[in-house]
């Protein structure tokens, strides 16, 4: 019998193809968006789907599971991280859960680099400036930024991606690097003279830049809260492309108004897509629109990863990225 995937929405056709090449069945979500829950779950009612390639958007907990149906093996999540899916509840049905880890490290690494330098030299205020007709001619005193050379680099969690961006501005920039994380990142300290922290106040307070890599965890909710905000150097620059909820944007918003931080960047957002009430009206705060792993290359590595590890699981094999 052929084996029936479902794609929450659609990705790079590269994984599209590579399962229909193995004689897969592939349905893709026609709407365009992002489905409801109740979308969701009748949609899996529809067929006996054997994989779900699913995406960061889609909240596959408990109950969701408890309704697919019986034939679903796979649940291939098009992400490095998978706090969307309720993992212990996929395996009690003997449903594996699979993501695309390490391929996007660089491209979030360098976009992480870009948010950065656009906040310190003011370069996204630059071009507003621009757009909206008030530059008259060269001025002194006109948007001045400051200099990244030198400082120091705060990384709240260093594993992949957060090592990478300290190998870039250490090496690139010669900045000073701290850090703190859930044990000792040797490589990184042998390879950019990193300072473990023993706590994340400690990063904060000496930081000139600080920089979020950690998972979306109970333990990281709002672990960049009003105390800790309190905690850095009001010429700070703060930029987040981890997990939107690991920043608490009430209390972000407050610190920015007051002047206890330089300024923000933000990839991600608490209540995404939904953005906190201020932000947007603050000319020391740079968004973007979830877009740090997107690049033509890594977003078709990823797919090609999800049609892998969906294959590998139903054909029997290991799947190279499987989340025990």
């Amino acid at each position: 019998m052929t084996k029936k995937i479902f794609m929450t929405r659609r990705i790079p056709v590269r994984a599209e193809e590579m399962l229909r090449d193995a004689g897969y069945d592939v349905t893709v979500s026609a709407k365009e968006g992002v489905l409801t829950r109740d979308e969701l779950k009748s949609t899996l009612a529809q067929a006996p789907y054997d994989g779900v390639a699913s995406l960061l958007t889609d909240a596959i907990d408990a109950d969701m599971i408890a309704a697919m149906p019986a034939s679903v093996k796979i649940i291939a999540n098009y992400a490095v991280g998978y706090n969307n899916i309720d993992v212990p509840a996929a395996h009690e049905r003997g449903i594996v859960v699979t993501n695309t880890p390490d391929v996007l490290t660089s491209t979030v690494a360098e976009h992480t680099v870009a948010l950065i330098l656009t906040l310190a030299s003011r370069i996204a205020e630059g071009d507003r400036f621009v757009r909206e007709g008030k530059f008259v001619g060269w001025d002194p005193l006109l948007l001045l930024g400051t200099d990244i050379k030198g400082k120091t680099l705060g990384l709240v969690g260093a594993g992949r991606i957060g090592s990478e961006v300290a190998e870039v501005l250490h090496r690139g920039f010669g900045m000073k690097v701290v850090y703190s994380d859930v044990k000792n990142n040797e490589a990184l300290e042998a390879s950019c003279n990193a300072k473990f922290c023993a706590t994340h106040e400690e990063v904060l307070a000496e930081a000139d830049v600080v920089s979020v890599h950690v998972p979306l965890l109970p333990t990281t909710h709002h672990l960049i809260n009003a105390e800790r905000l309190a905690l850095m150097k009001k010429s700070a620059l703060l930029v987040n492309t981890s997990r939107g909820p690991v920043v608490d944007e009430v209390a972000l918003v407050e610190a920015l108004k007051s002047g206890l931080i330089r300024g923000v960047a933000l990839d991600v957002f608490e209540f995404e897509p939904k953005i906190t009430a201020d932000l947007l009206d603050l000319p020391n705060v740079v968004v973007n629109p979830h877009i740090a792993s997107a690049t033509e290359e890594t977003r078709t590595k990823m797919a090609e990863m999800v049609a892998t590890n969906i294959i590998e699981t139903l054909e029997g094999r290991n799947a190279p990225n499987k989340i025990v």
